[in-house]
């Protein structure tokens, strides 16, 4: 038994000595798996996000030109109406009666030229023969021309009570929709709101929304930098209009139909310190309201020569914005690049990386600068398969 115990501790000894001799050469880890994506120089669309404001293409005041009383609405509010179609009515006995007065001095004073004509040719025949002296013929001459002159204006007269009578009938002054109305039926309408006659009695409005402009502004400072950057190459701006602008609406979904940039003001609003510009977006079903506030994705032209990487592989620090790239060596370095605006799920990488570097997306976690790792082909996940519909629910009830 002593023998025994004594040979247990010299066992145990040479396992622990074996132990020991056996950590001294550990087994390297491997080097950690990451995915990267090669990049290459490319020309991607220069786009801004930004928020506009709809305004129609038409926008009429339908006044009174004419005093009266307004007798009846002839359109629907809210319908369609046709350039030239009755709205409102406003009284006419007035202007008819004025236009038969006008016409009757009309017709007396015809006949008054047509007389004082007759008797003018007649003194001028018999004044060769001395029958009538030259101061005869010159009076009647005389007022024949005066008769004249009374017929065109009692012409004019009638014109002018005809083109009142018309107005008592409003029409419309261009295509579009017409508003609510503003004043009812008999109501007293004027042609003139104050007493120097500016103005009449607003009716309505009728606004033409198909197409639709679409109001926007644009920063001076970063309208400078664009053209900067086009002097130097980095962008191509696109002709105005060429300018195109995609129009996302208040629920979130994207308008179906791209604008196109139609007018760039030519200086800067002294107010906001931004540049107006204005697009016009065709509109048939009518979605695009007035007044509606809107977000743009105003694609301005190229940027040239950058780099697509997804979001996921830039990461920052104190020093600023960085990729893990997979050096010629199998191992991770690292590149400071300069990036402000995205593409989609993209980064836009204006500067720092070279065309065929390999950058590290996944496994960034396991990885730092000088490190080996073990590259694979990195692939975007793919988009999450639609939900279906639930089944409709049966007509009826199995009993």
């Amino acid at each position: 038994m002593k023998s025994f115990a004594l040979r247990v501790p010299v066992v145990c000894l040479s396992a622990l000595a074996l132990t020991h001799c056996g950590n001294d050469n550990p087994t390297a880890p491997p080097p950690p798996q990451v995915a990267a994506v090669t990049v290459h120089a490319q020309d991607v669309p220069l786009t801004r996000q930004l928020v506009g404001r709809l305004s129609p293409y038409y926008s009429a005041n339908v006044t009174a030109r004419v005093s009266g009383v307004l007798l009846d609405r002839l359109y629907t509010e809210g319908s369609e109406v046709r350039q030239g179609e009755a709205l409102f009515q406003i009284d006419p006995t007035f202007y008819k009666t004025q236009l038969d007065n006008d016409l009757a001095l009309l017709a007396e004073d015809q006949a008054t030229y047509v007389n004082d004509r007759v008797t003018a040719q007649r003194n001028r025949a018999l004044l060769p023969v001395g029958s009538v002296s030259q101061q005869t013929v010159d009076n009647a001459d005389a007022a024949e021309r005066s008769a004249a002159a009374k017929v065109k204006a009692d012409e004019a007269t009638v014109e002018s009570a005809r083109v009142d009578l018309g107005y008592t009938r409003v029409v419309s002054p261009i295509s579009g929709i017409a508003s609510q109305q503003l004043v009812t039926a008999g109501a007293v309408v004027g042609s003139s709101t104050n007493d120097t006659g500016a103005g009449g009695t607003l009716l309505t409005t009728v606004e033409q929304i198909d197409p639709a402009y679409v109001n926007f502004t644009i920063s001076a400072a970063d309208l400078i930098t664009l053209r900067r950057a086009q002097s130097n190459g980095s962008v191509a701006l696109a002709q105005p209009d060429r300018t195109t602008v995609q129009i996302g609406l208040p629920d979130g979904t994207r308008y179906d139909r791209v604008g196109t940039l139609d007018f760039s003001d030519v200086a800067v609003n002294a107010a906001t310190g931004a540049v107006n510009l204005r697009a016009l977006v065709a509109n048939p079903q009518h979605q695009l309201l007035p007044g509606m506030y809107v977000t743009l994705t105003v694609d301005l032209g190229l940027r040239n020569n950058v780099f697509l990487v997804p979001q996921r592989a830039l990461e920052r620090d104190t020093v600023g914005a960085y990729l893990m790239v997979v050096g010629p060596d199998g191992k991770a370095v690292r590149k400071d690049v300069h990036t402000t605006d995205s593409d989609g799920t993209d980064w836009i990488v204006t500067s720092g990386l070279a065309n065929g570097d390999r950058v590290i997306v996944s496994g960034l976690q396991n990885v730092h600068e000088g490190q080996a790792v073990m590259a694979t082909t990195w692939q975007p996940p793919a988009a999450a398969p639609a939900v279906p519909a639930p089944a409709a629910a049966s007509a009826g009830t199995a009993r």
